[in-house]
């Protein structure tokens, strides 16, 4: 890769771990489940005007908004919401990467390497490290329902794989739009109405600041400059970087939020990142180019 564009796919990476203490922030203005609502409405409406009508059948687009936008989302936003940090959120999220290996394996046939499973199984000992350590220290069930975004992400991963969009931004606009009215109704009866439009009358810079980043920067641009160097080159060679999330992630929110984390927590991340790693990268044979599960190149 050139230097320019080395340095777009940093840039790209930095801004999604600083996604999540963007989301932290969010989560103090918003109930969660308005609030990832209100993220997806932000940045469909506008790009709505200028993508099309969907590339693909609206089966899939049903699919990934159900599984990627309401599910992933949702619990990933109860999760902090109910007290995750939003370092330990971005690394134990790309978990997503084992899930997206294990459901391609079981739905779509394709079987895992032998690498791969070597390395869903070190990452899962990661996470399982992660969460006893955790258990101890914060809300378990905070830390599960991340986890559980990490297999609906996964489920989408499959899904989209199956989609197959030729469009990858005009997919994502429309799965962001099709995803706010079962968020917005599922706010009303879990969160209440009250709480929602109390939410807006208390309406600060700081919220209309992180909505707008999470659905303009982390998602539009973010997206927009990913897809752009995945066109210009091979998977392999961009995928990877994505593997650097976690660690802008956790770096911004020591950083911007003071969230400290243990020796443990850290031990269990090298573990993740070393298992997703190796389910991730395909060494490359003579003369062959190399190939990656692309599972990282979702909506942030």
């Amino acid at each position: 890769m050139k230097p320019r564009h080395v340095a777009l796919a940093v840039l790209v990476v930095t801004i999604w771990g600083i996604n999540f203490v963007v989301i932290k922030v969010g989560l103090w203005n918003f109930p969660p489940l308005f609030f990832s609502a209100l993220r997806f409405l932000v940045a469909a409406v506008p790009a709505l005007l200028f993508v099309g009508a969907p590339k693909v059948a609206w089966r899939w687009v049903v699919a990934v908004a159900l599984a990627l936008g309401v599910t992933k989302f949702g619990l990933l936003f109860l999760g902090m919401a109910a007290g995750m940090p939003a370092g330990l959120s971005s690394l134990v999220l790309q978990s997503q990467v084992f899930f997206t290996v294990l459901f391609a394996a079981v739905l779509l046939r394709e079987r895992p390497r032998p690498a791969q499973l070597v390395g869903m199984t070190v990452a899962a000992v990661g996470i399982v490290v992660i969460a006893l350590d955790y258990g101890v220290g914060g809300p378990l069930s905070a830390f599960l329902l991340v986890v559980l975004g990490a297999v609906a992400w996964g489920l989408a991963n499959v899904a989209t794989r199956r989609a197959q969009p030729p469009d990858q931004l005009n997919f994502i606009v429309w799965v962001s739009a099709l995803a706010v009215p079962p968020l917005l109704g599922l706010s009303l009866v879990f969160e209440g109405a009250a709480a929602d439009l109390a939410a807006l009358r208390a309406l600060t810079w700081t919220g209309v600041g992180a909505v707008l980043f999470i659905a303009w920067v982390s998602t539009l641009l973010g997206f927009g400059l990913w897809n752009f160097l995945l066109r210009r080159y091979e998977a392999s060679a961009v995928v990877p970087f994505a593997l650097l999330v976690p660690v802008t992630g956790m770096l911004s929110g020591w950083l911007l939020l003071g969230e400290t984390t243990t020796a443990v927590r850290l031990a269990g991340a090298g573990l993740v990142v070393l298992g997703m790693a190796a389910a991730t990268v395909r060494r490359r044979a003579p003369g062959t180019p190399a190939r990656v599960v692309d599972a990282a190149a979702g909506v942030r």
